[in-house]
């Protein structure tokens, strides 16, 4: 696995879109893999936190025949916790502050996902 590809992907992303504080890529169970977060940040615990999170979530997208879930945003009083959904594998979770564009992120995710999965499947 090209963890300097990956960490490259979380670092851009962070960088390109205004209000992003902190990025950790993660298997579906919620294993870390890789993470681009501060010190006071725990990428275990937001791994494990975004693995349920999504499970949840993609179990309510089948119930209610909503089709396949790729995302998830939780808006807080002080910012964000966005979790994308990358293949059946893994996920990216990405945390963010109140001056986060949630439309921006929602922009820029989009190829970033198909380069981490192109760099995981490889």
């Amino acid at each position: 696995m090209d963890f300097d590809a990956l960490a490259g992907e979380l670092r851009t992303l962070r960088e390109s879109v205004a209000g992003v504080t902190d990025t950790v890529l993660a298997a579906v169970d919620g294993i870390p893999i890789i993470a681009d977060a501060a010190e006071g940040i725990d990428p275990a615990k937001i791994s494990a936190l975004a693995a349920a999170d999504l499970g949840i979530a993609r179990q309510a997208a089948h119930v209610t025949g909503q089709g396949t879930l790729s995302q998830t945003v939780v808006f807080s009083s002080e910012g964000y916790m966005a979790v994308y959904a990358i293949g059946r594998l893994a996920l990216m979770v990405v945390l963010g502050d109140k001056g986060l564009n949630v439309g921006r992120l929602l922009f820029e995710c989009r190829p970033v996902i198909e380069r981490i999965s192109s760099i995981l499947a490889a």
